[in-house]
C-alpha cells in the first residue's frame, strides 16, 4: 500500500499550488479521503475530506473558498487545489485514506512566504 504526496514547494504569498496523492495497494474507489496538514509546534489538522464518487466534500473553515479538493477514481488519485495561499498555510500536507483500513502518505511541505 502507497500514499505518495506530490506538488508542494514555495510559493509567494497569494499564489496557488495543486498537490496531488497518488494511491497504490488498496481499492481507491472505496476509500474516503482526506488531506491534512501539520505546521511547526502544532498538531496535525484535517483541511479537507471527499467522499468515495467525489459526491461531497467539506473543508476546514479556514481554507474554505480557497482550496477545492477532487478525485479521479481512474487515475487512484486525490488532489489539493489550494488558491490564494497565506503564510499560514505553511505546512507539511498529508493524505490519508479511510475505510475498514487507514492508511497515510509521507507529506509534502508547502511554503507560503514571500
Amino acid at each position: 500500500v502507497q500514499l505518495v504526496e506530490s506538488g508542494g514547494g514555495l510559493v509567494q504569498p497569494g499564489g496557488s499550488l495543486r498537490l496531488s496523492c497518488a494511491a497504490s495497494g488498496f481499492t481507491f474507489s472505496r476509500y474516503h479521503m482526506y488531506w491534512y496538514r501539520q505546521a511547526p509546534g502544532k498538531e496535525r489538522d484535517l483541511v479537507a475530506h471527499i467522499t468515495t464518487t467525489g459526491g461531497s466534500t467539506d473543508y476546514a473553515d479556514s481554507v474554505t473558498g480557497r482550496f477545492t479538493i477532487s478525485r479521479d477514481n481512474a487515475k487512484n488519485t486525490v488532489y489539493l487545489q489550494m488558491n490564494s495561499l497565506k503564510p499560514d498555510d505553511t505546512a507539511v500536507y498529508y493524505c490519508r485514506a479511510a475505510s475498514v483500513r487507514d492508511y497515510w502518505g509521507q507529506g509534502t511541505q508547502v511554503t507560503v512566504s514571500s
